[in-house]
């Protein structure tokens, strides 16, 4: 949900989340327009003496009318959607109306491109969703099934490198 915001826990993930990073010079701090990834942004912004920059393009996965759903057959088949995409490669998949694979991984490769442009040489951090990024690094890193069944963790920091022309991700998180 768009408007949801963070938990108690979430503030607490976010305060940790900053703090691997306190040495680091960051020059930008990047989020989706959704309030709790604003959020768990914030804390890192502040430390690194820069505001968040909302960027529409980090937005989650979109599954058209399904947005929001708890039903457990939507839940079934965006994970089922999500598998195809990372596992099998299979990005033409999508729930419902919503976005393909392909449609994630052109928007997500889009706004990271013109992050890495406007910030040569400098550290950002980007904040942004589980499944759109996990579908787009995939794709860009060329780590697809491998990263499958080791999630994203909420609020965990990790490197992605740019080459000039290549992504790379030395190393993907592991859960917490």
């Amino acid at each position: 949900m768009p408007n949801a915001s963070l938990t108690e826990r979430g503030h607490e993930q976010a305060a940790l989340a900053a703090r691997p990073l306190a040495g680091e010079r960051i020059g930008a701090v990047y989020s989706s327009t959704a309030l709790r990834v604003q959020q768990t942004a914030q804390p890192l912004a502040t430390a690194a003496g820069v505001d968040v920059q909302v960027l529409p393009d980090l937005v989650e996965v979109g599954i058209g009318r399904h947005e929001g759903s708890s039903n457990p057959a939507v839940r079934r088949q965006t994970a089922d959607v999500l598998r195809s995409w990372v596992v099998d490669n299979d990005l033409t998949q999508q729930v419902a109306e919503g976005e393909t694979g392909l449609a994630v991984t052109a928007r997500m490769s889009k706004v990271l491109q013109v992050i890495a442009e406007q910030h040569r040489g400098e550290t950002v951090a980007v904040v942004g969703h589980v499944a759109s990024l996990t579908v787009a690094l995939g794709q860009l890193c060329t780590v697809g099934a491998a990263v499958w069944g080791t999630s994203l963790p909420h609020a965990q920091p990790f490197l992605i490198e740019w080459h000039g022309s290549t992504w790379c991700c030395p190393s993907w998180p592991e859960a917490n």
